[in-house]
């Protein structure tokens, strides 16, 4: 059997993804822009996708990848290095992750591209897949219970907390969308598939507020209400999939295990 590659197998969603592959009977590798040892029967390949370096490597031999690598910005870049090597490769799938909205949030202004340009480097990144003629599955996903808490981490550090007004989000875990990743990539090639969203949707000054009581903490939260044609879109929920809230897992269970566990 071809062995599987993951990309951004040590970040928050791959390192969910790795077990559940190996566990399934799959031989897993790895591409990382550090060098790890390989073990627990991973395979660890040095290669940097912003770049290109090593990443022919990673992919000789594989018949499916599992990209899982993202940042806030240049992943159509990294997409296109990646398909490049596919291509060449012959490899017969390609699975990857991009987020609920991808399509339905315009980011046009300065203004947007400087608060949102995530989602338009995710959209850029699925048309790269999309038409890299290798045979592909994207899956859309609301945003992960471990984003929500380092955003609301690094906000509890200021005395009044700024939340975003009319925005709700909808958060999933992490674990189910390695699930349903590890899912698709043993399935046949199938497109773009529907979205996984989480079981419940909340606005922001509910997400901060519950970390600041499960933390014993007091801050003065100030609404904002952003400009934009971006912001507008969020406000309109362009970022929900609430016909999809196939997420189990709460917001709230999720942060009582996370905060528990850091007492």
């Amino acid at each position: 059997m071809s062995p599987v590659l993951v990309t951004g197998g040590t970040g928050t969603l791959g390192r969910h993804v790795v077990p559940l592959l190996r566990d399934a009977g799959c031989p897993v590798r790895v591409l990382s822009r550090h060098r790890h040892e390989s073990r627990d029967g991973v395979e660890f390949r040095v290669g940097d996708l912003a770049t290109g370096d090593g990443v022919d490597g990673a992919v000789d031999g594989v018949g499916t990848i599992v990209h899982c690598a993202g940042s806030a910005k240049g992943d159509d870049d990294k997409a296109r290095n990646l398909v490049r090597a596919a291509s060449r490769a012959g490899v017969a799938h390609l699975v990857h992750i991009s987020v609920v909205g991808a399509d339905r949030i315009p980011v046009v202004s300065r203004l947007d591209r400087a608060m949102y340009g995530y989602f338009a480097s995710k959209r850029a990144a699925e048309r790269v897949v999309a038409e890299s003629g290798v045979p592909w599955t994207t899956l859309r996903a609301t945003q992960f219970h471990d984003l929500v808490l380092m955003v609301a981490t690094q906000l509890a550090k200021l005395p009044v907390i700024p939340v975003l007004a009319g925005v709700r989000f909808q958060p999933v875990d992490a674990g189910e969308v390695a699930s349903r990743l590890v899912e698709l990539a043993l399935g046949r090639p199938a497109g773009l598939v529907p979205d996984i969203a989480g079981p419940r949707m909340y606005g922001m000054d509910e997400l901060v507020r519950s970390y600041l009581r499960a933390t014993g903490r007091h801050r003065l939260l100030l609404p904002v209400r952003q400009p934009g044609g971006a912001a507008r879109a969020l406000r309109a929920g362009a970022n929900l999939a609430p016909e999809r809230a196939v997420g189990r897992r709460t917001w709230e269970e999720f942060l009582a295990e996370r905060v528990g566990a850091r007492r």
